[in-house]
């Protein structure tokens, strides 16, 4: 058997045949469409932003659909795809071919396409005024009737066909299907080399990182390093005494400088009244820095000293 049968010449037809298109790419190209649709219609509105208002509000169905021809005349009728697959370098392919070369859509497929898609909108947009303010047993009201049921029926299919599209990948709207045109690749698409350690080690990064932010906030910094200090510098059966606290007036433990109204929590430090009561407001678990002895009760300090002792510190 001759191998060369088998290999993938990429020509204009064979490259959409062999490389499926995605189905996130073909509802891609149907937003792009939306938001195309909607930047025209906003724009065109613009140009009449200064007549008077509700002047449009009659013809908008009607302006809107010739608006779309304008769209699928220059994207569908001359090209087979719309704006939205051109940019993803996507188009519609004729399936009802058998021929294996790329087949463009048929002009009839072209002028369904454009009955089933800008007609049914218009459709739908013109008959909430066609049926307002009818008499019941009018042959308006039961065109709006039956109208209403045609409409319940086709999104009922529209939904199963979608359904089927997340399925099998093909045919994502029910225009499509009946139509038989497909979405296919304009171009080869060639296969990617992607390494992923580089990824990896990135969302790895990206995860320790987004971790420590979130537990940083959760250590109470001032409590682990008056624990540490404690560690390296024990103080343990340490009695206070008038002269220790006579020494320790001169600094506070916390800000470093003459103690302002100084106060004690029971160690044998002193910290300015200030000082120790925001720190022990916002952490309820504050300890003191110097011997990680945490608040007991906040006290003014009392001492009954000569100067004399003062004199020898």
């Amino acid at each position: 058997m001759d191998d060369t049968g088998g290999d993938m010449h990429f020509t204009e037809g064979s490259s959409s045949a062999v490389t499926p298109v995605l189905r996130i790419s073909q509802l891609d190209a149907f937003e792009l469409d939306t938001a195309l649709e909607q930047l025209v219609w906003s724009q065109f509105t613009q140009c009449f932003q200064h007549f008077k208002p509700g002047q449009l509000t009659h013809f908008e169905p009607e302006i809107k659909a010739f608006l779309q021809l304008l769209l699928w005349r220059f994207t569908i009728y001359s090209q087979s795809a719309t704006v939205g697959q051109s940019l993803l370098s996507i188009r519609y392919k004729n399936d009802l071919s058998q021929a294996q070369k790329y087949q463009p859509m048929s002009r009839q497929q072209k002028l369904w396409y454009a009955l089933c898609t800008i007609g049914e909108k218009w459709l739908q947009e013109r008959s909430r005024d066609l049926f307002t303010n009818r008499p019941t047993e009018s042959v308006f009201h039961k065109a709006k009737y039956s109208i209403g049921i045609i409409c319940g029926l086709t999104k009922a299919a529209s939904l199963l066909n979608f359904l089927i599209f997340l399925q099998k990948g093909r045919f994502p709207t029910l225009a499509e299907r009946f139509l038989g045109i497909r979405a296919v690749f304009s171009r080869p698409q060639g296969i990617r080399q992607v390494g992923f350690e580089y990824m990896n080690r990135e969302l790895l990064w990206h995860g320790f990182a987004e971790f420590l932010i979130f537990l940083f906030p959760l250590i109470n910094t001032r409590k682990l390093k008056s624990r540490l200090c404690s560690w390296f510098s024990p103080l343990d059966g340490f009695k206070i005494s008038d002269a220790t606290l006579a020494r320790q007036c001169r600094e506070c433990a916390l800000c470093g400088e003459w103690p302002t109204l100084p106060h004690t929590i029971g160690c044998d430090h002193v910290f300015c009244y200030y000082c120790i009561k925001s720190y022990s407001i916002s952490d309820m678990y504050f300890a003191c820095p110097k011997c990680a002895l945490e608040v007991q009760k906040v006290e003014p300090v009392k001492l009954q000293l000569e100067m004399t002792d003062f004199n020898k510190s």
